[in-house]
């Protein structure tokens, strides 16, 4: 701090220069450390959405799978359905029943 007076002194800089010279320097001190701080958080952000985008993509995954399922499915009920409306007729003529 000495010297920068001196410095100051030399270069017929007033204290009210020297005061307004230090509060800048603690202005820009606190300006690198909020960046700092803010950099920092945009890294993390970065990393969580990364996270956040590959967690959505396997929940996309997982859907196109139940739906392949689902339509399997229906397809299987579909055919189900057809078999048991054909069922008491094909019954009826395995036991030899005769429509009039």
């Amino acid at each position: 701090m000495a010297q920068r007076q001196w410095v100051c002194a030399k270069m017929g800089l007033s204290m009210a220069t020297r005061r307004n010279n230090g509060r800048l320097e603690e202005a820009l001190a606190a300006l690198i450390t909020n960046q700092a701080q803010f950099v920092g958080n945009l890294s993390r952000m970065d990393e969580r959405i990364a996270r956040m985008d590959e967690r959505f993509a396997r929940i996309e995954s997982e859907f196109s799978e139940i739906r392949a399922i689902l339509l399997q499915h229906q397809q299987t009920l579909e055919t189900l359905s057809e078999t048991l409306d054909a069922l008491p007729e094909a019954i009826r003529e395995k036991i030899g029943f005769k429509k009039r």
